[in-house]
């Protein structure tokens, strides 16, 4: 039987136009869009994470996750392998609980994005020296949990052409009712 729910993740380092292609294929599909939780959490405690942020990230990120619908294609602006990456970065290890949800809550397409576009500054993002090696933990993070992912590199009519291929492909998998329904 197909399933009812896929759930594509667009993954990556910081400023890779995660969140707006994440949000434009929402659109474009008629599919509910998960923001990323880690952003939002950073904002609201203003002051620099630590590693006793990890698991609250990690909690807040799996119950959006959880709040989207549960049938037809889902957009996540990341999901908790983001969560493992960021915390194996930053501070070298990550909650086992993290990582084993992380391995059971995959979803069934990550679209990886390039480091092929500038940099931005905001008051949260402070990556841009570890691009490449942060690009390499997502690909080698995405490889080991056994992800299906593609990355999404190019300006934007490419990025936007490799994405919605791949969503035309998975979504060709739903059955013809689950294919809308948030229409």
């Amino acid at each position: 039987m197909a399933p009812l729910r896929l759930r594509v993740c667009l993954i990556g380092p910081e400023c890779t136009g995660k969140t707006t292609l994440a949000e434009e294929l929402s659109r474009h599909f008629n599919a509910p869009w998960v923001p990323e939780f880690a952003r939002e959490y950073a904002e609201r405690v203003g002051r620099l994470l630590t590693y006793d942020d990890v698991e609250p990230i990690a909690r807040g990120e799996m119950a959006l996750i959880d709040a989207a619908p549960n049938e037809g294609l889902v957009i996540l602006d990341t999901d908790l392998i983001s969560t493992v990456v960021y915390s194996r970065h930053y501070y070298g290890l990550c909650p086992e609980w993290i990582e084993s949800e992380a391995r059971k809550r995959k979803a069934n397409l990550y679209l990886l994005t390039d480091i092929d576009v500038p940099w931005t500054a905001d008051g949260v993002r402070d990556t841009v020296g570890a691009r490449a090696a942060l690009h390499g933990q997502f690909a080698n993070a995405l490889a080991n949990f056994g992800a299906n992912f593609v990355t999404v590199g190019g300006d934007w009519e490419q990025r936007w052409k490799t994405a919605v291929t791949q969503l035309d492909s998975l979504r060709d998998r739903l059955p013809a009712a689950a294919r809308n329904p948030h229409r």
